[in-house]
């Protein structure tokens, strides 16, 4: 793994926008417009390198899938703040059901130098991972037009229609699969994101349409969900948080209608409600427990940071936090400063994330189905990865 510098293409942002990246800047909290896709840099990695991690990822993908059974087997839900008792039960279900129910893609955060040092897991977005369009689109036609010839880790578009195809019959006849978004989407990243995974299940397909969170109605006659044509939704795959979609005000109707059997009211949610043991930072602690000491494992407590407080520090991450939200960082030995954390946390181990040229790296490791798939990489100044991180492209030499 090499970090390399180069000069941008002429007319990059106009390329990259019709490749379907609609947000090449990002406009920081001092106003200033700063490339959010950065093509000034790009990172190397052998085939070799390459075909290693793509084994991490996919032992990752199948150990947590074990931690999750683990969490079901022994009752642990609460452990994710999962309560509710009915939500529960209906989480259990789903996962009991996992093979009938579509599940899709998830992005693993990876801490890796190119040092010979094992890849560490940093957590797992296994419900609403976003970047995916730049990964898949952009990054692939910079290869071919600055290196034509040479190779990337990405089969990130194949594999996503493939899976639509394998998973159409999952799908209840007589309407469209939707996609939504949130329309308080700002930078656009969910539309974005939405619009591709749609015209990869149209290239599938599959008969789809497009609708917005806000506009999911809710007849109170038939009790089913909507659209604003009145048009029963059978499936929606969204990019909306499993937590907002079960404590939003429509909550109520959710767990009355979610698909977990096939009933003639309910609908089919993508991703199903068992990516919710996957998506919660509860999971990093669990795989800790039961794999204490894999070399791809970062140690990580639910009851408090233990013994990482004097020996390597720690990060604490709520529970539920999302692009770097109420993230924390402990240096070891030093005493907590602020006040006390309230919301349940994960504590992980510190393990810094690796300077190139004053550029702080996590990989972005792609799972389609249960396959490797693809990588993205960011970039920040920080050690925390946030929203104002940069995504660079890479290239197998």
């Amino acid at each position: 793994m090499e970090r390399r510098t180069t000069t941008p293409r002429p007319g990059w942002q106009q390329t990259v926008e019709e490749q379907g990246l609609i947000y090449p800047l990002t406009r920081h909290p001092d106003g200033e417009l700063r490339p959010y896709w950065d093509e000034s840099a790009y990172y190397v990695f052998s085939l070799p390198e390459v075909e290693a991690l793509e084994e991490v990822v996919e032992e990752l993908h199948t150990m947590c899938l074990a931690a999750a059974a683990h969490i079901v087997e022994h009752d642990r839900l609460a452990d994710l703040g999962i309560t509710e008792p009915h939500l529960a039960s209906l989480v259990t279900e789903a996962w009991r059901r996992r093979d009938e129910l579509p599940s899709l893609y998830g992005r693993f955060d990876l801490r890796y130098d190119g040092s010979g040092a094992p890849a560490k897991l940093l957590e797992y977005n296994a419900d609403t991972p976003t970047s995916l369009v730049e990964a898949a689109s952009p990054q692939w036609f910079w290869m071919e037009e600055r290196f034509p010839g040479a190779d990337q880790w990405n089969s990130l578009h194949e594999r996503l229609v493939d899976a639509w195809r394998k998973q159409a019959p999952l799908l209840p006849p007589g309407s469209p699969l939707y996609f939504a978004h949130s329309a308080g989407d700002e930078l656009g990243e969910d539309l974005m994101t939405v619009a591709y995974l749609r015209e990869t299940a149209d290239q599938a397909g599959l008969a789809t349409d497009a609708i917005s969170v806000e506009d999911i109605g809710w007849d109170r006659l038939s009790r089913r969900f909507v659209d604003k044509k009145l048009r029963f939704i059978r499936s929606c795959f969204k990019l909306y948080p499993w937590e907002w979609l079960t404590t939003d005000r429509f909550a109520p109707y959710v767990l009355e209608t979610l698909d977990n059997g096939g009933g003639t009211g309910t609908t089919l949610w993508i991703e199903p409600a068992w990516k919710m043991l996957l998506s919660n930072k509860a999971l990093l602690a669990v795989l800790w427990e039961l794999y204490p000491g894999h070399p791809n494992l970062l140690a990580a407590h639910l009851d408090g940071p233990r013994d990482l407080a004097t020996t390597t520090g720690y990060v604490a991450k709520p529970l539920l936090g999302r692009e770097g939200a109420g993230v924390t960082v402990h240096e070891p030995g030093l005493p907590p400063s602020g006040p006390p954390r309230r919301e349940p946390c994960c504590y992980q181990e510190l393990a810094p994330l690796p300077d190139f040229d004053g550029n702080r790296v996590v990989l972005g490791a792609w799972v389609v189905e249960d396959e490797a798939a693809g990588l993205g990489i960011r970039e920040s100044s920080g050690l925390v990865t946030d929203e104002y991180a940069r995504f660079l492209p890479h290239v197998i030499l």
